[in-house]
């Protein structure tokens, strides 16, 4: 999984954090975190095509999430940043080799590796769907949230 995932999930809790203010510029955003606009502009636009966050234009414009942090889980974050397919795609190996000689039928089922595979995949889907941005901004320590929108206020 890529960094962006990373700093996509921060940036959604810190518009979170920020959500009775202004939209925060993306450049305040990146310099949140000391990344380059450039490249956090790419992960915030990926985070627009997917209903996530959305901009707002004019002098006081800036970024802000589209809709409320509990609405937003994990899973829609690392879905728009990485795509929604699954991390493991079975490419039948175990039909090449040793094995191209057999039998169509012998294939018929999915490999113990494909299922266990397939199983670890709906886990891990489940977990991040059922963890929203705004359980992620309660689990962080105590005045994360208030140093955060110090930060984001100076201008």
């Amino acid at each position: 999984m890529s960094e962006g995932v990373e700093w996509a999930a921060h940036m959604c809790v810190l518009l979170h954090w920020a959500d009775d203010r202004a939209p925060v510029p993306a450049a305040r955003l990146a310099e949140a975190y000391d990344l380059p606009t450039p490249y956090l502009v790419k992960q915030l636009q990926a985070l627009g095509r997917a209903g996530i966050t959305e901009s707002v234009p004019g002098r006081n414009g800036g970024v802000q999430l589209a809709r409320p942090a509990s609405r937003i889980t994990l899973m829609d974050v690392v879905a728009a940043i990485e795509g929604k397919d699954d991390a493991f795609a079975c490419t039948e190996v175990r039909q090449r080799g040793m094995n191209a000689q057999r039998p169509a039928r012998d294939f018929a089922r999915p490999c113990g590796i494909a299922h266990a595979m397939r199983g670890a995949e709906l886990a891990w889907r489940r977990e991040l769907a059922a963890t929203s941005i705004a359980d992620l901004a309660a689990s962080t320590p105590a005045g994360r949230a208030d140093d955060a929108r110090r930060f984001l206020a100076r201008a």
